[in-house]
Parts: C-alpha cells; sequence; structure tokens
C-alpha cells in the first residue's frame, strides 16, 4: 500500500511508465510464470532429443556429458549480462530496445533495427525448428508403433508446459536406464570419445566442437523472460529472475535427462544406424529398446516418446507466445510492414494479430523443408546464431558505447558486468565462427553447411533495407505517451 493509503504502483508497471509507454497488455504474470515461459522454450526434453544423434555422432559421451556444462556456463554468462540489461529495461521489445538505450543517440536506430531484425527472425526459426522436430518425431512414434523400420513399419511423411517439461525430464532419465536390461558402464558414460562419425573429421577437438551444437542449440529462448516482462508484476526483479532461473534450472535438469539416457546407450553405431527400427533416431532406438529388451515390446518406449512430443508441443506454443511478443513491441515502434495491424490488442489484452503472424511465417519457413532438406537447414540455422547475435548486441553496446552511461536496474553486476559482458559477447562471437564450419568431408552441396550463408543472407538484407528505407523513416523505439 502507497503511504496514503491508497494501492502503489507496480515496480514494472513505474518503469514502462518511465521508459515512456502505456500498460496496454495485462500485468498478471508472477516469477514463477515469467520463469515458466522460458523453461518451456528451453525445452531440455526438446532440444536434447532432437540432437542427440549429433552429440553421439561428434564424440559421443564425452561430448555430451561435459559439453553440456561447457555450453551450460557459457550460456549462463550470456544470460547475467542480458538480466542486468533487463531490469533496467524491462519491455516487450527486448534486445532491440535494449540495443537502442545503450548505443546512443547517434547508432540507436540502426542498433535497433538491426537486432530486432535478427531477434524477430530467430525466433521464428526457433518455432520452424521446434514444431518441424515434433513433426519428425510424430513420424517416428508412427514407424515404431506400426512395427518399426525392420518390420514394415509406415514411414509417415514430413505453469502446464514447464510443469511437463520438468516432471518429464526426471520420469525419463529415471525410468529408460531403469528399465533398459543394458547398461552402459560409468567409464563408458564420462570418459568414451567416439571419433567414428563416418563424416571424414577426424580431429578430436574439431569433433568435440560440433558436439557442441546440441547442448548450444538446447540451450536458447530464455529472452521470453524479457518479452514477457510488460505482463510480469516487478518485471525490473522478476524478469532478470526469470532469465537466470530458467538456464540455471534448465543446466541442472538437463544434464540430468543426458546421463540418464547415456547410461542405457551401448552401442553407438547401431543407434545412428538408419536402417535401425527408429530409421537412426538415436532416442527414439533407446527408449525403444530399453523396454523390447525386458518386455518383449516397446509399446513402453512409445509411451515415453509420446512424453517428448506433448513437451516439443508446449515448447512450440511458449515460444509463438514470445514471438508475438516481440512482434508487437516492435511493430508499436513501426519497424514492421503494416505495423498498426501487429500492435493492436483485443479485449483480452493480448496481442491476436501478432500471434497468428508469428505462426503464420514459421509455418511458411517450415514449408522449405518440402523442397529441400538443405534449404531448410540453412534458415533454421538462424535459430541458434542468428539469435545469439542478438542476444550479444545490446551487451556489446553496453560494454563499449554505454561502459560508463549505463544505469543498472535492481539487479545489477556490480563492478563484475563489464568483464561478464565482454566474456558474453567473446563466447557469442566463438560459436558463431564455430557452427560456421564444415560439418562433414569431403565438402558437397549436400555436406556443406549453410550457416554462414544463412546468417550472412540475413545480415545483407538487413542492411540493405536500412540503408535503401528504414534509415529514412525508422527512428528507433517510439513513445506512446503524450508529454
Amino acid at each position: 500500500m502507497a503511504a496514503n493509503g491508497g494501492v502503489s504502483k507496480d515496480s514494472g508497471h513505474a518503469r514502462l511508465h518511465q521508459l515512456g509507454y502505456k500498460q496496454e497488455l495485462k500485468r498478471d504474470l508472477s516469477v514463477v510464470s515469467n520463469f515458466a515461459f522460458s523453461f518451456a522454450i528451453i525445452s531440455v526434453l526438446t532440444g536434447i532429443t532432437t540432437l542427440y544423434s549429433t552429440g553421439l555422432k561428434f564424440g559421443g559421451p564425452v561430448s555430451i556429458v561435459y559439453g553440456w556444462f561447457i555450453a551450460g556456463c557459457f550460456t549462463m554468462i550470456v544470460g547475467l549480462s542480458m538480466a542486468e540489461i533487463c531490469s533496467s529495461y524491462p519491455t516487450s521489445g527486448g534486445l532491440y530496445y535494449w540495443s537502442a538505450m545503450l548505443a546512443g543517440p547517434k547508432w540507436a536506430p540502426f542498433a535497433s533495427w538491426l537486432t530486432g531484425w535478427f531477434n524477430i527472425v530467430g525466433q521464428w526459426a526457433v518455432t520452424t525448428s521446434v514444431d518441424f522436430s515434433l513433426a519428425t518425431l510424430i513420424q517416428v512414434i508412427i514407424l515404431l508403433s506400426t512395427g518399426g523400420k525392420n518390420n514394415d513399419g509406415y514411414e509417415a511423411s514430413k505453469y502446464l508446459a514447464a510443469a511437463w517439461n520438468f516432471v518429464g525430464v526426471f520420469v525419463l532419465m529415471i525410468l529408460i536406464p531403469l528399465v533398459a536390461t543394458e547398461r552402459a558402464s560409468p567409464k563408458f558414460v564420462f570418459t568414451h570419445f567416439n571419433t567414428d562419425n563416418g563424416d571424414g573429421v577426424n580431429n578430436k577437438l574439431y569433433i568435440f566442437v560440433l558436439g557442441l551444437l546440441m547442448s548450444q542449440y538446447t540451450l536458447t529462448g530464455y529472452d521470453a523472460s524479457a518479452h514477457m516482462t510488460e505482463e510480469t508484476k516487478s518485471a525490473d526483479i522478476n524478469g532478470p529472475k526469470g532469465i537466470i532461473s530458467s538456464i540455471g534450472i534448465s543446466i541442472i535438469v538437463g544434464w540430468g535427462y543426458i546421463l540418464g539416457i547415456t547410461f542405457a546407450v551401448t552401442d553407438i553405431p547401431y543407434l545412428l544406424d538408419e536402417n535401425n527400427d527408429a530409421g537412426g533416431y538415436a532416442i527414439a532406438q533407446v527408449f525403444y529398446l530399453a523396454f523390447k529388451s525386458r518386455y518383449g515390446t516397446g509399446v513402453g518406449g512409445i509411451i515415453c516418446l509420446g512424453v517428448v512430443a506433448v513437451a516439443i508441443f508446449f515448447c512450440g506454443m511458449s515460444s509463438v507466445t514470445s514471438n508475438s511478443r516481440m512482434a508487437y513491441a516492435f511493430s508499436r515502434d513501426g519497424a514492421m510492414p503494416f505495423s498498426p495491424i501487429w500492435h493492436k490488442v483485443n479485449k483480452h489484452e493480448v496481442p491476436i494479430n501478432a500471434v497468428w503472424l508469428s505462426a503464420l511465417i514459421s509455418f511458411c519457413m517450415a514449408l522449405t523443408s518440402l523442397g529441400s532438406l538443405v534449404a531448410f537447414n540453412a534458415m533454421v540455422s538462424i535459430a541458434t546464431i542468428g539469435l545469439y547475435i542478438a542476444y550479444a548486441l545490446p551487451i556489446f553496446f553496453r560494454v563499449t558505447l554505454a561502459r560508463k552511461s549505463f544505469v543498472p536496474g535492481p539487479f545489477n553486476l556490480g563492478r563484475y558486468g563489464i568483464l561478464v559482458g565482454w566474456i558474453a559477447v567473446l563466447w557469442v562471437a566463438i560459436i558463431s565462427v564455430l557452427f560456421s564450419l564444415p560439418v562433414a568431408y569431403p565438402i558437397s552441396n549436400e555436406t556443406l553447411n549453410y550457416t554462414p550463408v544463412a546468417v550472412g543472407g540475413l545480415l545483407i538484407i538487413t542492411v540493405f533495407a536500412w540503408v535503401f528505407s528504414a534509415r529514412h523513416w525508422f527512428k528507433g523505439p517510439i513513445t506512446n505517451i503524450d508529454a
């Protein structure tokens, strides 16, 4: 209560007003709800299940078990820097708004434009990859449910969400190794390094780096906590808490999931073989074999895959929610074509047009998989590298142009803010290079890593649009409160 007996204004609401924006969205999310959005989008069940085969192929247990902690530690550093900035600028615009505030008046419009488009396209790519992963998993479930690939199985065409992910991880990490009749030894899980990848990559360091992709791909999407701040109570405090807690808890439960599954791995080449019952989908084959070896049927494994499928669905749903808030804020500042349409909110205080736009664009991006998986994979690569570039840009401006002028919010890193920020920027620069390297030799049209082409293409289009059009009319974030 305020001193005069009235109700005191929420600190996030007050800060939003200071930044020049009206409270248009319903502010009713708690810190737990804010955390839930990011945790559901990170979704260790989605990322690890989807790319576990990649981890097994490039390095095996060593790459998976230790790579997870390496990627996790640096991701936490990125998250800490983002949380500090989020505390100072708790708006739905998130990253692009931060860049505008930190780059200074001269560079604010371009910094905001570049960050915003990398952020929103990266988010759409995340939704696309998540939903494509769900479609692939459903295909494998159908295949195993109808007898498996070797028994004429049918090969099909191409606060709840967080709870499901949390409980699902613990159920599977305990159930699978418990049911499996053959288990890997601790020595295998913690020391075996797989160099037999079949792609002509022989250098162990190179192999380990490629194996990191599983971990880094999984640990993305936590900017959702920032995009939900205009709907979060005490957002200048709870937004940062959402970012940090979603990363930290994901690292812990993700490692448990990795260990549980890896203890059920005994034959890596067979799990990766496209002629096994799951068609080479490693985790699906692990689940299926664990139950089939003990009970004579793989139905239990198929049910476990169903648990993962539901988690992926919730991940995609939460991702669309985050996408729509970013689209709402970006269009509110006039950066998107037909902006007045996308920042409208309905009677329930939800930007429903932005929700449908995000779902439609992600669907259209997924359609490229029907024509070429190479093109689709190039587009989805923006989900990791493109999104992390968007994460790094405001941090870079924070430690350079705004080094002395940045005014921290309630959550801050104190004197360590600059050091943590530089480590975060350097990590993003390193993974941007590493994940652009070839993943197979000899290099051909089918084996070329198109990540630099996709990310470079996005950069060229964004800068081209700025030079020839946007610089004449986009001035950065626009306040909507009259002076």
